[in-house]
């Protein structure tokens, strides 16, 4: 549950639903001033979230026959996630999670999202994994939340696969739609693109070489699409050519034919 880093009482009411709306994994927040108390200081260019804080007011009231009234009284704190926050002394940071298993980063898969040409910013820091085109950037949880390596890589694979139809790569219709916004949730065109993004990742987990630990999840996960798709096998041809144009330019293979072409 979202929780103040200071008083580390959690916050009820709406103030729930509207940090977690907010998606940060850390689940601590605090002002801006404390986070100057602690010695450190907000990101710049991070926004804040809102909480509120209301309770009932008794105040004197003459024409009231018990002379008092109650009346609500609100306020608002705008209010950091703590992962927007840096320069805050260890020894002031909560333990989260002391179970996490240990990230060990694949070699080959690192080499292939750093090398991505026109990669997208990838932030480490969400509760969940996703691509905003809007903000052109791949949201990702911890990769010490992840079961394993492998799945964590997998999952990173899939949403740079979402990212290369961002209209400065590919311009593929499922992300960028028909007014550059993703398309709705169930859609034909959001089904196709989940398609995509899901071989996208398998033919890049098979280049690294993680393909034995991932394929699974990724066959159960393309199966429900396509039931979404009344089984149209048609879908797979098509997806799998798009997927296959997605994890080459991710491995940076369509940038070098067209370096070839314009020499």
């Amino acid at each position: 549950m979202p929780r103040n880093l200071i008083s580390k009482k959690e916050y009820r009411g709406i103030n729930t639903f509207l940090l977690h709306a907010m998606m940060y994994e850390n689940p601590f927040w605090l002002t801006f001033n404390q986070a100057k108390q602690l010695g450190g200081h907000v990101k710049q260019g991070e926004k804040a979230c809102p909480v509120v804080f209301w309770k009932w007011l008794d105040l004197e009231d003459s024409e009231s026959t018990t002379g008092k009234k109650r009346v609500p009284f609100l306020r608002y704190y705008s209010v950091f996630n703590l992962a927007q926050c840096e320069g805050i002394p260890v020894d002031k940071l909560p333990v989260i999670d002391g179970g996490k298993r240990e990230h060990t980063p694949i070699a080959e898969a690192e080499q292939i999202v750093a090398a991505m040409p026109k990669r997208p910013q990838i932030e480490n820091k969400w509760q969940r994994a996703f691509y905003s085109p809007a903000g052109d950037f791949v949201g990702m949880p911890a990769p010490e939340s992840f079961r394993s390596v492998e799945d964590y890589y997998s999952v990173l694979f899939h949403e740079l696969t979402h990212s290369t139809g961002h209209e400065s790569r590919l311009n593929r219709k499922g992300v960028t739609g028909s007014e550059g916004q993703w398309s709705p949730f169930g859609s034909q065109l959001y089904s196709q693109e989940e398609l995509v993004a899901e071989m996208g990742a398998a033919f890049l987990c098979g280049q690294v070489g993680i393909v034995e630990r991932t394929i699974d999840n990724s066959a159960a996960y393309i199966k429900s699409w396509l039931e979404r798709l009344k089984d149209d096998r048609k879908l797979v041809i098509y997806a799998a050519a798009q997927a296959q144009k997605a994890a080459d330019f991710i491995l940076g293979r369509q940038h070098a034919e067209e370096q070839e072409v314009a020499a």
